[in-house]
């Protein structure tokens, strides 16, 4: 958490404001106190805050002094006696109440301590003409903290508030460049916000703060930020965070406007500005980075916290993260053995299951006393995983000053103290308000928050120990030690393979409705975005006691997913161990064994990443127009002498490679020919076409140059086909995709016997097809752009996707047959998870993409304005563009190892391109 409280020279800080303070002036004075006649003077900084009179002394031997002007029974001006030499005194401020609350005596961090009974205090300002004019303002808000109604006193320091800061603008002798907009604000930090005035610029956003802390002018250059988020703030569309990191979780300034067009114009200014700078990413373009292993569990954690409202600056939403380690006895962390972790497919609160039963009894009888013949919501949970209150428990050592703030002057009982690691854990499971999950802080590298550094008087335990560091599991040697292992099992094989169940309760598809019922996920209503309308409750205080109820409670996440989150891409293991009462499985732990390809196999695999990762520099090799239309389908012979290819021409050609010329050419109807494949004897080249509306795939037989066999089994045009081992799947326009089994020896005779085995029905015509590697998953494209994954064994559907808008060019699995990369005229490309359907990432490109070549990281595909472009799937970003044909690219194919590259185009030609070592 930024900010975090240090002893220095600059002993004041917003937080000694109560919450929901405005800090508005500050000067220069005396603190006046006479005793015996002698007269004593201490001189400060006097702070005119909404709610109180601070005084701040320069000598750090003595105590900071807050007045609550609740507690006041009169504020003067007073006239002082002239000196012995007869020269005028200046008048002082005199405040007599009937209490003062005394902080950092000795300049120590420690509770406040309050003196009650009637008091009289006197300052004098430095200067002689602004003591009536500060008695003034004083008074004013003296009434507002008198009056009755909570509500009134909050309108009444609201205008005066808004008063000032329509009084004053931001001072543009501070900046060079020409401004483009300004307006009020304030700057959020945790339990605190800085009035002031905001003004944005071609080059720079700054912050200017009306009472000029802590800086006269915060600074921000444009073309250093890396992120930017729009914010809800006091559950209300105000708020805009702004990061200059990429990976931190504490950002630059957080924004909250008095307006929400305000905010949304500075977001899209900036926003516009990063462009051209930054990459927008979105959960899904994270979820495919983190499911292909290129970012940490504990970066991606980091950012959809940040894409769900949580902020650092904002304790009602701080970072929620998992406890992971159920183990918090052993001298030794066992990574290896599953009974190590927390079950996460359950809330904290579900996971013993005696309190489970306990909560399910206690809101039975609950709902039956209070709600019989009431309407709903149903809540389970008293307290929710993540408050203010529950991240300063854990902050407390390295932000007291936060906890003195939230609770008024004191820390909580010794024994209610962040003490133990191991006991913590254990009320969590067994507490019966206690549901609460983690911080990040557990898996940083900060090891402040677990030791008691700044030397603390924390209070002393029921067992007459004082409150030190936190007490580490036995299995850590240090705090150090203890933050190493503890990202080590964040980062772990079990937890990558089953954190997608903890984000499917917090941020997915169980965080509500008859999801989070059956998961036992249900808190206050409340605390859900759009649990209330704010703006709907009229009476002042209803809404001040509604906003404060639900900062305090804690809220939960946006929203992010609606449908189950993909696993984590893993390595395969075995030999993992769950103990005997838990219901829960999982992959085991030690390699699997390697079959005797699988040195070759990995060789294979480092080729195509070797490939891959050096598509840029694809080289042309030759083009050749020989097609009189465009080209619809390329297919290559197992040795890569031949190419075959078919146009809308209504021909299939082979070309060759060693003469550099096509040898045969056949037309096999009046109509375009959509496709062709080689199967895997060598001799026999198969061809699909739009032929009178009925399908017709031609076997050519190339030994000898003749047709084969003609199979006619569709009402509408084959659009498309695929071969593996002894099975045909052929795509038509007609809504099917129909799958025929031929006997490998057939092949050789004049006919082939084809017997169709399955027809798997679609709601519109198919377009693509495409097959796994193993040839267990086929997915089809339709021209209502709906992905369809079915199951080649069963012939089921496993999912259904309309993830485009218009028709579906092209479909293919990735390599790990996890994902399926589409393309359609949206000009979208959309990668879906095959496990779950949910579309985990989107690009929208400058151009209609019509055929591509994937590795499940990076996409070589073809546009429409005829080049090849590269794109970087993991950052939506096109890293290479290579100009290639005239029209635009209609086919493409890739040899297995990636060094080979054949394009077809509209423009009517082939051309073969070499990867370039």
């Amino acid at each position: 958490m930024r900010g975090r409280c240090q002893l220095c020279d600059a002993r004041f800080s917003l937080l000694l404001l109560d919450l929901e303070e405005y800090y508005f002036e500050q000067h220069t004075a005396y603190h006046v106190t006479t005793s015996s006649k002698k007269e004593r003077r201490v001189r400060g900084s006097l702070k005119v805050c909404s709610r109180s009179v601070i005084f701040d002394p320069e000598d750090l031997a003595e105590p900071i002094l807050k007045i609550p002007l609740r507690d006041c029974k009169k504020i003067e001006c007073v006239s002082r006696e002239n000196n012995p030499f007869n020269e005028p005194r200046p008048s002082a401020i005199s405040i007599s109440c009937g209490q003062v609350i005394y902080i950092k005596e000795s300049n120590v961090i420690a509770p406040y301590r309050n003196e009650r009974g009637s008091k009289r205090v006197a300052f004098q300002l430095e200067g002689w003409s602004k003591t009536e004019d500060v008695v003034q303002t004083l008074l004013q808000l003296y009434r507002a903290s008198c009056l009755d109604k909570l509500g009134d006193q909050t309108a009444m320091i609201a205008a005066n508030l808004q008063s000032r800061l329509a009084r004053s603008s931001f001072d543009k002798n501070c900046v060079t460049e020409k401004p483009h907009m300004e307006c009020a604000v304030e700057m959020v930090m945790p339990l605190v916000s800085n009035p002031g005035h905001i003004c944005i610029t071609d080059e720079s956003l700054y912050f200017q703060p009306l009472n000029g802390y802590p800086e006269q002018v915060i600074p921000i250059k444009l073309h250093s930020v890396r992120r930017i988020y729009k914010r809800r703030h006091g559950l209300r569309p105000l708020g805009l965070e702004v990061f200059c990191t990429e990976n931190d979780f504490c950002s630059d300034i957080y924004l909250k406007f008095y307006k929400t067009a305000d905010r949304d114009e500075i977001y899209y200014y900036i926003a516009t500005f990063l462009e051209n700078h930054v990459t927008e990413h979105t959960a899904e373009s994270y979820m495919l980075q983190w499911q292909r292993g290129h970012l940490s569990n504990y970066e991606y954690l980091l950012h959809l916290n940040n894409l769900a409202d949580r902020s650092c600056n904002d304790l009602s939403q701080y970072p929620v993260f998992p406890w992971v380690v159920d183990d918090y006895t052993s001298a030794r962390l066992d990574l290896s053995n599953a009974a190590t972790f927390r079950d996460l497919s359950r809330p904290v609160g579900a996971l013993s299951k005696e309190r489970l039963d306990q909560l399910l009894q206690t809101e039975l009888l609950w709902l039956q006393a209070r709600y019989r013949g009431m309407p709903e919501p149903r809540f389970m949970y008293g307290s929710h995983y993540s408050s203010p209150g529950y991240v300063l428990f854990y902050l407390v050592r390295v932000a007291p000053e936060h906890m003195l703030c939230l609770q008024t002057g004191r820390y909580d009982h010794a024994d209610r103290m962040f003490n133990n690691i191991g006991d913590t854990w254990k009320n969590c499971l067994e507490g019966a308000t206690d549901f609460k999950e983690l911080i990040p802080e557990f898996y940083g590298t900060d090891c402040g928050f677990l030791e008691n550094k700044l030397r603390l008087g924390l209070g002393r335990k029921q067992n007459g120990s004082l409150v030190g560091d936190v007490v580490l599991p036995p299995w850590a040697s240090d705090t150090k030690d203890f933050l190493q292992k503890h990202r080590t099992a964040l980062e772990s094989q079990f937890v990558s393979e089953h954190l997608h169940e903890w984000i499917d309760l917090v941020f997915g598809f169980k965080q509500r409705g008859s999801e989070a019922l059956a998961a036992h996920n249900v808190f206050h209503p409340l605390t859900y975005e759009g649990g209330v309308d704010y703006d709907s409750i009229e009476d002042p205080d209803q809404r001040i006691a509604m906003l404060t109820q639900i900062l305090e409670f804690g809220q939960t996440p946006t929203q992010l997913f609606t449908t189950p989150h993909p696993q984590r891409i893993t390595p395969r293991f075995q030999n993992i161990t769950r103990s005997p009462s838990s219901n829960s499985t999982v992959s085991d732990l030690s390699p699997a064994s390697q079959s005797e390809d699988s040195s070759f196999e990995d060789l294979t695999e480092e080729s195509r990443k070797l490939a891959w990762a050096n598509m840029g520099n694809l080289t042309l090799v030759s083009s050749h127009k020989i097609h009189k239309e465009a080209v619809t389908g390329i297919a290559v012979s197992p040795d890569g002498a031949a190419i075959f290819s078919t146009s809308q021409d209504t021909t299939l050609k082979m070309f060759s490679k060693e003469l550099k010329d096509f040898q045969r050419s056949m037309s096999f109807s009046n109509m375009a020919l959509s496709s062709c494949l080689m199967l895997a004897d060598g001799k026999t080249a198969v061809c699909s076409s739009w032929d009178n509306n009925v399908c017709v795939c031609y076997f050519y037989s190339v030994p000898f140059g003749r047709r084969q066999d003609t199979l006619m089994g569709h009402d509408d045009a084959v659009s498309q086909m695929r071969w593996f081992d002894d099975r045909l799947y052929t795509a038509s326009w007609d809504s099917t995709v129909k799958v025929w089994q031929c006997a490998a020896e057939s092949l050789n005779h004049k006919r082939s016997q084809f017997q169709l085995l399955a027809e798997l029905e679609h709601d519109a015509g198919v377009n693509t097809i495409g097959l796994n590697p193993a040839g267990t998953l086929l997915v089809s494209g339709c021209k209502d752009g709906a992905v369809t994954i079915w199951d080649t064994g069963s012939d089921g559907i496993l999912q259904q996707v309309h993830c485009h808008t218009g028709t579906i060019h092209h479909v293919a699995f990735s390599p790990d047959s996890r994902h399926v990369l589409s393309v359609g005229a949206d000009s979208c490309m959309k990668v879906t998870d095959v496990q779950t359907g949910m579309v985990i990432s989107t690009v929208k490109a400058v151009e209609e993409q019509r055929c591509f070549c994937w590795d499940g990281n990076s996409v070589l595909c073809g546009g429409q304005s005829g080049d090849l472009l590269l794109w970087d799937l993991l950052s939506n970003t096109v890293t290479q563009r290579i100009p290639a044909h005239s029209g635009a690219v209609t086919a493409m194919w890739m040899s297995e190892l990636c060094s080979t590259v054949i394009t077809g185009g509209e423009d009517r030609q082939i051309i073969l391109w070499k990867l370039q070592s």
